[in-house]
């Protein structure tokens, strides 16, 4: 009967640790004619759909080429996907960067983007040594993420005169307290080549966008939140030659930033990362948290982002670009880059209690 006992016990503990973390693959690279699927971002509807946005690269891996932008959706929490659907394919150009937010009034998701033409090149963008750059664009849903508007540009009233390089996201935005939506970018600047994440806002659910205030010089692709005390933080890719994270907060709902800082605990290989807040209370961080692009790892802080005490890692092997959702059943959904021998053989969605971080 001991024995009886004990296998039950070791049975059910595991069906309890097995529910508290599981991962499925939504995206394989080579599969439904895409080379390489990249740039991860998710959102859940206000109806509890979970949407999974990435880059769709026909022929190469690299960043420039024939790209366009898919979508896949769950229903049931993100157990089972449907078949990717195509949001945006501008011809042989690039379009991607995808950086959605859900409007809380109306429950529409609305999505920025970012294209420029697919034979030009990012370091052709930087030096102006051919035709094209890139612009900015916005879609939208009205349906859960069933259909989308064509996307329509909005580059003139958010990309400075002298930008170069431009990039939305990737990853969620945010909806503040008071109904701002605030979505993480970045640029470089005509001449200087200097890198700088900036804001772009809406106060109209995301009809319209204007641009908000761009931290210090060496700065990246990035992320934000909103604090207790309603202020911003945001969390940038940082090319101090440090491997930690840039911070900055802002105190005028993003019109400007202070002076950039390095978070000692969140080490990075520089690359993109995820931030999002999970209830009253915590902040939870996702990148690979190493020297080089492995190791995806998940923080958490519950004194606003000011030390990360608990992490876990959810995969030790290759992985780059990530994107935290919390989830309105009270988990937290993750959309990672990962692989066995390289970062870009997997897109992965896994699903989390919080209590699964501390065990």
């Amino acid at each position: 009967m001991k024995c009886v006992a004990l296998f039950l016990f070791v049975f059910v503990a595991g069906l309890v640790s097995g529910a508290e973390f599981s991962q499925v693959e939504v995206f394989r690279s080579g599969q439904d004619g895409y080379h390489t699927y990249r740039i991860p971002a998710l959102i859940e509807t206000k109806r509890g759909t979970l949407l999974a946005f990435c880059e769709g690269r026909r022929s190469a891996g690299g960043d420039s080429g024939d790209i366009d932008l898919l979508l896949k959706r769950s229903r049931d929490g993100g157990r089972t996907w449907s078949a990717a659907q195509v949001v945006a394919d501008m011809g042989e150009d690039t379009i991607g960067n995808p950086a959605p937010g859900l409007d809380r009034t109306t429950g529409d998701i609305v999505l920025l983007l970012t294209r420029n033409p697919g034979k030009v090149t990012e370091r052709q963008i930087l030096d102006g040594t051919a035709a094209g750059t890139r612009t900015v664009w916005l879609a939208r849903s009205s349906d859960d993420g069933v259909s989308w508007t064509a996307p329509t540009e909005i580059t003139a009233s958010v990309k400075a005169a002298d930008w170069t390089w431009y990039a939305t996201g990737p990853g969620n935005g945010i909806q503040m307290r008071d109904g701002r939506m605030v979505v993480a970018c970045d640029h470089m600047v005509a001449g200087s080549q200097a890198k700088h994440s900036h804001v772009i806002v809406s106060d109209d659910g995301g009809r319209s966008w204007t641009l908000g205030g761009s931290a210090g010089e060496g700065t990246n692709e990035s992320a934000v939140v909103e604090l207790r005390d309603r202020s911003l933080l945001l969390n940038m890719r940082s090319y101090a030659g440090k491997n930690r994270r840039a911070v900055a907060v802002s105190r005028d709902r993003g019109r400007s930033w202070s002076e950039l800082k390095l978070d000692e605990a969140l080490i990075e290989p520089v690359c993109q990362a995820s931030l999002v807040r999970v209830g009253k209370d915590r902040l939870l961080f996702s990148n690979p948290a190493a020297a080089k692009r492995e190791r995806m790892t998940v923080k958490m802080s519950r004194d606003e982002g000011k030390t990360w005490p608990v992490e876990r890692v959810v995969h030790e092997g290759p992985a780059a670009y990530s994107s935290l959702a919390a989830l309105r059943d009270g988990r937290v959904g993750l959309l990672y880059e990962r692989g066995e021998k390289r970062a870009y053989e997997l897109i992965t969605f896994a699903r989390f209690e919080l209590g699964w971080l501390a065990q």
